[in-house]
């Protein structure tokens, strides 16, 4: 770690706006894992759901996981949920435990 602090320490004295980039990319690069996680889990509960066995635990991971994936889009700007619930295929049992009505019902 202090490796990679020093490094930074001496391109910022260089070039100041190379410190900042360098963080930003790393900060964009956390997200756009974290999101993938969080999309994976989402997908893995979804199967899990479909698979018929143990229902209530999957349909409860289902929900977790979409609400935390929910969040998470949110949180880094993506408000419309839409096209990843038909993406995903995220059924509406899922969804109405959320309080979300499913795209194309009412």
């Amino acid at each position: 770690m202090a490796g990679l602090r020093d490094s930074l320490d001496l391109i910022r004295m260089v070039r100041p706006e190379a410190g900042t980039a360098a963080i930003e990319h790393e900060i964009l690069a956390e997200r756009a894992n974290s999101l993938g996680a969080a999309e994976t889990r989402v997908i893995k509960a979804v199967a899990g759901l479909a698979s018929g066995t143990e229902r209530e635990q999957w349909l409860a991971e289902a929900r977790d996981a979409v609400w935390c994936y929910f969040v998470q889009r949110e949180l880094i700007g993506f408000r419309r949920h839409t096209e990843v619930i038909q993406d995903l295929k995220i059924p509406g049992e899922v969804l109405a435990g959320l309080g979300i009505v499913a795209p194309g019902r009412k």
